[in-house]
């Protein structure tokens, strides 16, 4: 039995979008099966609204289709160039929004029938919490964090990313942690955290 092609290992994704531009529909499936979900989440994590970052997603991915026949492997990753494109796509978003704040409510979450009613407010608490404090950081550092602790980037990734150097990431990052537990300072008790 073979293993379908978004699930072999062995394809790293330059190869992948090598084979689509030359024609390989099960190449351009996998990795679609690969990125559209990081590009999705990254776009929610930058937009919070899940229709938004669908429509993200989706021109990140037309526009990797069409740069496909000229790429050249070796000079980014696929996933470097993707985060960039999604990150563009959404600073340009979020720059036409009005500046009038982010409500915590306008953050939906998805519903999961695991935990009681009260452990899932608590976690809806601190995910808004943190959605909130994230949404005040400045957006270079917002992205920093986000690619480090939700995608699992490294540092050179995101400084390729972000067209910075690797200790600039690093400053960033340290920057952002530091500004979230300033905001979120005062409000252990109230988010349920003991200590």
């Amino acid at each position: 039995m073979t293993m379908p092609l978004d699930a072999r290992s062995d394809d790293d994704d330059a190869a992948l979008l090598a084979r689509y531009a030359r024609g390989d529909a099960a190449a351009a499936r996998a990795l679609t099966v690969r990125l559209v979900p990081r590009a999705h989440a990254q776009a929610f994590r930058m937009l919070g609204d899940a229709a938004e970052a669908e429509d993200v997603a989706q021109e990140a991915m037309v526009r990797l289709w069409r740069v496909a026949p000229d790429w050249r492997a070796g000079e980014a990753q696929v996933t470097t160039w993707l985060y960039r494109v999604v990150s563009n796509l959404c600073t340009d978003r979020l720059r036409k929004r009005p500046r009038s704040g982010v409500a915590l409510d306008d953050f939906a979450e998805p519903m999961d029938p695991a935990p009681g009613a009260e452990d899932k407010m608590q976690d809806d608490a601190r995910r808004d919490a943190l959605r909130g404090a994230m949404a005040e950081l400045p957006e270079r550092q917002r992205l920093a964090l986000s690619l480090r602790h939700f995608d699992g980037a490294s540092n050179p990734e995101i400084a390729e990313t972000l067209g910075v150097s690797v200790e600039a990431v690093e400053s960033l990052t340290a920057r952002a942690k530091r500004a979230l537990a300033q905001a979120l300072k005062g409000r252990a008790a109230a988010l349920g955290y003991k200590g």
